[in-house]
């Protein structure tokens, strides 16, 4: 896609909640910015008795009733109207003239149809290590948080591109909800480029940084299997090696651990057969 008029292209911020009955939290997420200029799309996972409603224009508001972040992060692609989407969560602070940035970003790599962006934590830092290139690869999209990703809402639609429903907070494995969904738009061969920019600042501690968890433990044997087919029980062992090596295991958890992340290698074949 080549993009030479992104003037004419408006952003459109796709933020997933749960039991909001207020827009109030709006005001810390763009406390340096006017919120109200946005075009915003909030998808509230909640109860019938506790609806959110929005009378500004530029905020819409839908209410489900189902739950676990990839299914909110679908409907978000299903009613979302923006040119550009931006994923987003509920407590991620944005940078002032972070749309500036992606718009001009886009305008910059004339070919993307993605960009991932940068983000730092709540003391100021940058949240992770960055790869030093400028189109992503397989590899490097493991570098991109979910709420730094942004896309062409025509070339996501029109390639069929979504978030696995397998994959992500309160769904069957509890991790890797971006990546997937990365890995999904490269398999459909969409452009995406990683600009060097940072958009917000978020909370240093994350869902995905609980690596020695069993719940993570037991998602990664599934994301490996996924990727790697039998070579994912390899995966699971030197992964982790890794996170004893960095003290987030005891060797006394070792065995469990393994036995954990087979156990997700073998509910992800079940699910592959139904």
């Amino acid at each position: 896609m080549i993009n030479p008029n992104i003037e004419a292209f408006n952003l459109e911020i796709l933020i997933s909640t749960m039991n909001r009955s207020s827009l109030s939290f709006l005001d810390d997420m763009f406390i340096n910015n006017q919120g109200k200029d946005y075009n915003v799309l909030i998808i509230n996972q909640t109860t019938p008795d506790n609806l959110l409603i929005s009378e500004i224009e530029k905020i819409r508001v839908v209410n489900t009733f189902e739950k676990g972040l990839p299914a909110s992060r679908n409907l978000a692609l299903k009613h979302a109207l923006g040119d550009i989407c931006l994923i987003a969560d509920d407590d991620v602070i944005y940078d002032k003239d972070f749309e500036k940035s992606i718009l001009e970003s886009y305008q910059e790599n004339e070919r993307a149809e993605m960009i991932t962006f940068q983000m730092e934590d709540d003391e100021g830092n940058l949240f992770r290590d960055y790869p030093n290139k400028t189109k992503h690869d397989k590899k490097s999209i493991s570098t991109a948080n979910s709420v730094v990703i942004s896309f062409f809402l025509k070339a996501v639609k029109n390639k069929g591109v979504k978030f696995d429903e397998h994959f992500g907070i309160g769904s069957t494995f509890q991790t890797a909800n971006e990546y997937v969904f990365l890995r999904n738009a490269l398999s459909a061969n969409l452009q995406i480029y990683y600009q060097p920019k940072v958009i917000l600042s978020h909370p240093k501690m994350s869902s995905g940084q609980d690596a020695g968890s069993d719940r993570i433990v037991y998602a990664r044997g599934a994301l490996f299997y996924k990727y790697s087919g039998y070579l994912g029980y390899v995966r699971i062992l030197k992964y982790l090696y890794l996170v004893w090596r960095k003290g987030e295991i005891e060797a006394n958890e070792f065995f469990n651990k393994v036995s954990m992340g087979f156990k997700g290698i073998r509910d992800f074949k079940g699910l592959e057969k139904k």
